[in-house]
């Protein structure tokens, strides 16, 4: 799917016009490929590799572009099961003409506009800024749903919490090696600016970009270290409370048993005591409560 945009009035506007200069290919199919690779003599494996979400970030360049692969967030479906993917997005910048590859339909240019965007270097760093942004909101939700699941882990003798904690500490894996990737190609446009073409303000806005995507990288690793330190005692946790299931079905099984003990015992088809007794059934049951009641208590006196 091809979308195109034009700059205007310092912003980024859908356009239907065929010399735009943006296009936007959502997962492009082998015709759209053969054409980018035809038309614009892009690299076929470098095409690919933008749409590979394992692939790292990196910048190639070539005789009349650079090409510039980066790493995002995808968006987060219920159907994932808490697990938070990467996915890699492609910009390919000529001299007055960009294409950009993404392998699902995101809205690339939506948010605050911080700066105004007169050239398609500013795009480009747009586009680099906003998938911090995306990363950091990322994983404030995962921080959240952290926090919600340790909470039902504290009450819950359920393992499925604790998956879903094996599977955001996963998801934070990811994250931690995209940023870091991430963070590798901004240091490689800061020191190549002069060759990219970047203007003074390009270069602070780059600093910017490294200042916020070392924050996240900071943020990443300490929601990734909180939650693998802490799987050990969430655990045990989970295992305290099975344990303290398991003491609770023992002691009314035990406490059950005593009483019915005590009747049992007078049930027997024996000479017993008091059987002549108008008040033998009340005697039988008050013993039945003394056994309950001592049981009880020299539990309690043990602290078990």
């Amino acid at each position: 799917m091809l979308k195109r945009y034009d700059l205007r009035d310092g912003g980024i506007v859908s356009t239907e016009d065929a010399d735009c200069p943006i296009l936007v290919f959502v997962n492009p199919d082998k015709e759209e490929i053969a054409y980018l690779t035809t038309t614009y003599q892009l690299d076929d494996h470098t095409l690919n590799s933008a749409l590979d979400p394992d692939e790292q970030s990196r910048i190639e360049f070539e005789d009349n572009h650079f090409a510039l692969i980066f790493k995002r967030p995808r968006n987060y479906s219920s159907e994932e099961q808490f697990l938070f993917k990467v996915s890699s997005i492609g910009i390919f910048l000529f001299k007055d003409k960009m294409i950009v590859l993404i392998s699902e339909d995101v809205p690339l240019f939506d948010g605050r506009q911080a700066y105004k965007v007169t050239s398609l270097h500013d795009v480009l760093l747009k586009i680099f800024y906003r998938s911090i942004a995306h990363f950091i909101q990322h994983l404030r939700v995962i921080s959240m749903i952290s926090d919600e699941i340790e909470h039902k882990v504290n009450e819950s003798m359920e393992n499925k919490y604790l998956l879903h904690m094996f599977t955001l500490e996963k998801s934070l894996v990811y994250y931690l090696n995209a940023v870091n990737s991430n963070a590798m190609v901004i240091e490689k446009l800061k020191n190549a600016s002069s060759r990219i073409g970047f203007t003074p303000e390009n270069i602070e806005l780059v600093d910017d970009i490294l200042i916020e995507n070392t924050q996240c990288l900071k943020l990443t690793e300490i929601y990734t270290n909180i939650i693998s330190s802490m799987m050990d005692a969430r655990a045990s946790i989970v295992n305290n409370n099975l344990g303290t299931l398991m003491k609770t079905l023992n002691l009314l099984t035990i406490g059950i048993m005593v009483p019915t003990f005590v009747v049992s015992a007078f049930s027997m088809n024996v000479a017993i005591p008091f059987k002549d007794n108008p008040f033998a059934f009340i005697i039988i049951l008050g013993l039945s409560a003394t056994s309950l009641v001592s049981f009880l208590l020299f539990f309690k006196w043990k602290k078990w």
